[in-house]
């Protein structure tokens, strides 16, 4: 990482995601907090899919900023999975995860992930939205899945850095998006505040 900007003393991840944490060290941002903001995660219901993940991240933003000082830069981000602009959330029983299982089983969805990058008054947010085919599921693939504990906890309820890569056949966009944090475009926003990362 190469740090172009003086006004810059800190980074701070404000999210509790331990897979966001793993991308931002994957790319080689090793050094930097974790605070996680209490905001507020309802959204208008008129809004598309894209505006909701923007909203949300936006909304963290504003908590976000009360969390850190002017010269902290701060990353918050929401991800959500559409099935046919249906939100799926994570599951809150095992049923439910069979339910969203089925629906997914043979069709594609997107994953949708709005990020936003604040420095003092400057604030940029950004969406990124990825493509997911998955394969046509047995019952009893969606049983022995649902008994590995891997969907509870998941938008969803698949994770794809995990077992659940057993179920997806293909993806157009980016892979790290799906996982929770979409690396090329946080990137590129990061250089906007002279953080370069490559």
């Amino acid at each position: 990482m190469i740090l172009t900007n003086p006004a810059i003393r800190r980074i701070v991840l404000c999210s509790g995601s331990p897979r966001r944490r793993e991308l931002l060290q994957q790319v080689g941002l090793t050094d930097f907090d974790i605070r996680v903001p209490d905001a507020d995660e309802h959204f208008p219901d008129a809004l598309d899919p894209a505006l909701i993940v923007q909203h949300i991240s936006e909304n963290k933003a504003a908590a976000a900023r009360k969390l850190c000082r002017d010269d902290e830069l701060f990353i918050t981000a929401d991800t959500m999975v559409f099935l046919d602009d249906l939100r799926l959330g994570k599951p809150h029983s095992e049923e439910e995860a069979r339910e969203m299982l089925r629906s997914l089983s043979g069709r594609s969805h997107h994953v949708l992930t709005g990020v936003s990058v604040g420095l003092g008054d400057q604030l940029r947010t950004e969406v990124d939205s990825t493509e997911v085919h998955f394969r046509t599921l047995s019952e009893e693939q969606i049983t022995r899945y649902i008994a590995s504990g891997e969907p509870m906890d998941k938008a969803g309820a698949y994770g794809i850095q995990g077992l659940g890569a057993l179920l997806v056949t293909a993806i157009v966009g980016d892979y790290s998006n799906v996982v929770g944090l979409p690396l090329l475009r946080l990137g590129r926003m990061l250089s906007y505040f002279g953080v370069v990362l490559l």
